[in-house]
């Protein structure tokens, strides 16, 4: 009998415990307050989210995954932490990050920058950034200021996915000139320039004579015969010539046009 108690308690040990809500971490957490919850670190965190796991004496709190993993499951979630975090860092304040409204914001009807007690909420730069970094929702926030720049973006997306044109600095102003499209060619680069037009397709290997971003006209060597090409980049490595060229800069210059 005590062996089959044995057994049987063993075999309960074995079982995988009751799944909880499923939550996913959140793209910037952060925490208005001194006291850190599970509503600041998850989304759909529910009434669970009222659960405190610490408290900010400075800006910012690191706390360990692991911990904050235990923690949710104890409230009834289930964070599976698929990426394998070590450390998940909240950050905290007057700034709110991209993403998250703040109230002036949610009261003028959107994301964009609103006009708040005689300031005026605008993009900065959370962090500094070197030149030729490629700026992601978590560097930047909204934070008020006297006065917005000139060509000061109205939406964080007009920025995310650009490339940092000159080292800038935390807390500074973003600035539409900060910013241009990512390089995806550089010179010295192996090119693969292709023309597809009337049912035909060629291909030749050059070497790039600039950089140049997607849309951007390139000069590439070709090496074989030492003439130069007039190309459109396409791609990491990749330009074209001939119709699907001329129809990648007419799209280019539309996206321009939009902004």
């Amino acid at each position: 009998m005590r062996a089959l108690i044995t057994g049987l308690a063993l075999a309960l040990c074995a079982l995988p415990a009751l799944a909880g809500q499923p939550v996913t971490l959140k793209a910037v957490p952060w925490s208005a307050d001194a006291v850190v919850t599970l509503g600041d670190i998850f989304d759909d965190a529910g009434p669970a989210g009222r659960v405190a796991v610490g408290q900010r004496t400075d800006g910012l709190l690191i706390l360990d995954a692991g911990a904050v993993q235990a923690a949710a499951r104890r409230a009834g979630l289930d964070w599976a932490n698929s990426a394998g975090l070590r450390r998940i860092v909240i950050k905290g304040g007057d700034i709110a990050p991209v993403g998250q409204a703040t109230a002036a914001s949610a009261q003028a009807g959107g994301d964009a920058p609103a006009a708040a007690r005689g300031n005026v909420e605008i993009l900065t730069y959370a962090h500094s950034l070197s030149t030729g970094d490629i700026l992601q929702p978590e560097d930047l926030v909204w934070a008020k200021a006297a006065a917005a720049p000139a060509d000061s973006p109205r939406d964080a997306d007009q920025i995310i996915g650009k490339a940092a044109r000159r080292p800038l600095r935390e807390g500074a102003p973003v600035s539409q000139r900060d910013v241009s499209a990512p390089q995806v060619i550089k010179t010295g680069d192996t090119v693969v320039v292709t023309y597809s037009g009337g049912g035909i397709t060629l291909a030749m290997e050059g070497k790039a004579l600039a950089n140049a971003a997607i849309g951007d006209t390139v000069m590439v060597l070709n090496t074989s015969s030492k003439k130069t090409l007039q190309a459109t980049a396409s791609g990491p490595g990749q330009a074209l010539i001939g119709p699907d060229a001329n129809q990648m800069r007419g799209a280019s210059r539309s996206q321009i046009a939009l902004r």
